[in-house]
């Protein structure tokens, strides 16, 4: 009973803080000023595909439909709608990455550890919900930028223009989201002769197929997860590891 109590607690304090959290950063804006929004963001990111706050922008002024299916998907799976109910974040803050890296190797905490460090990724990078005002959405929103890297890493996918234009097109397939089917067309425009060829022979097939088959990333409780066998996890979640041969 005394740890349900302190559980209820927890997840009632994460809550408020991301609510609190939202409030201080939520910028108003109505439809003109959504519509200039979306061409502004969308015309840098074509220009620049690393600037990641004209991505997020873009995402959150575009995906309001988008993320209410989301929430629905995560709301079908009892660990989804954990998820929602307890709203956890994924920062240096709430995930101890030196616990992670010390975890046995294949565990999907060291696979995730592993990732960061090789890439130079700070869990801390991801920006703050701006333009959405409904608290629910606005966190599926935050989630899904936070579990980002933890879909490169269980999908080990690189963060090459390549890597990123595959995880995109299985985001996309996933979540309807527009900022993510974008990101993998003209993601994949930019795309060097030889990468090309071996997206459109392997890894693009793969990504539909992983979108499809895979069961729903977005609502999956990583931060319960971080002692399971990757080769286990793909089993569970219908994933096949991509193999260039």
């Amino acid at each position: 009973m005394w740890a349900l109590t302190n559980i209820r607690r927890l997840s009632s304090f994460r809550k408020s803080k991301f609510k609190e959290e939202l409030e201080n950063n939520y910028i108003k804006t109505n439809l003109f000023q959504k519509i200039l929004l979306s061409v502004g963001s969308a015309s840098v990111a074509l220009l620049d595909p690393y600037r990641g706050d004209m991505i997020a922008c873009l995402g959150e002024v575009t995906g309001e439909l988008s993320l209410k299916y989301m929430r629905e998907k995560m709301l079908e799976s009892n660990e989804g709608a954990e998820i929602l109910r307890d709203k956890p974040r994924i920062n240096s803050q709430t995930v101890c990455f030196q616990t992670l890296a010390e975890m046995p190797d294949g565990s999907l905490g060291r696979v995730y550890a592993d990732f960061m460090k090789e890439n130079k990724i700070t869990a801390d990078s991801r920006l703050p919900v701006q333009f959405i005002k409904d608290p629910d959405l606005a966190y599926v929103m935050q989630r899904y930028r936070e579990v980002h890297d933890l879909v490169h890493a269980s999908l080990f996918m690189k963060t090459t223009m390549l890597g990123e234009v595959t995880v995109k097109w299985v985001e996309g397939i996933q979540t309807k989201l527009p900022m993510c089917i974008g990101g993998g067309i003209w993601g994949a425009a930019r795309l060097k002769p030889k990468h090309r060829q071996l997206y459109l022979k392997l890894y693009l097939p793969w990504a539909i197929r992983t979108g499809n088959n895979a069961k729903f990333m977005q609502g999956i409780y990583y931060e319960k997860r971080w002692e399971q066998n990757i080769v286990d996890f793909h089993k569970e979640m219908n994933i096949v590891r991509l193999t260039e041969r």
